[in-house]
């Protein structure tokens, strides 16, 4: 039976592990993200329910897309949160 060939390279040991740090959110990012999140909805609440004729009525349909930014921004910070 003929022998198997000597290792050359030394047995593989994995690096020293590195105590990692959690990474925390900044302090300002939840009530920042909660607040755009519920300021969108009601923006686009009061919108509808007084039919434009409150003091949003000088942007008219640009209401919607004042509502849906600021719920998109909510969302944006919602992704990091950590």
């Amino acid at each position: 039976m003929p022998k198997s060939r000597i290792r050359k390279k030394p047995v593989y040991t994995p690096p020293p592990s590195q105590s990692k740090k959690r990474k925390v959110s900044a302090p300002w990012l939840v009530p920042t993200m909660l607040a755009s999140l519920i300021l969108g909805l009601a923006w686009i609440a009061v919108y509808y329910i007084t039919n434009g004729a409150s003091f949003l009525a000088p942007l008219g349909g640009w209401n919607l897309v004042c509502g849906f930014a600021l719920i998109v921004v909510g969302v944006v910070l919602a992704t990091n949160w950590r």
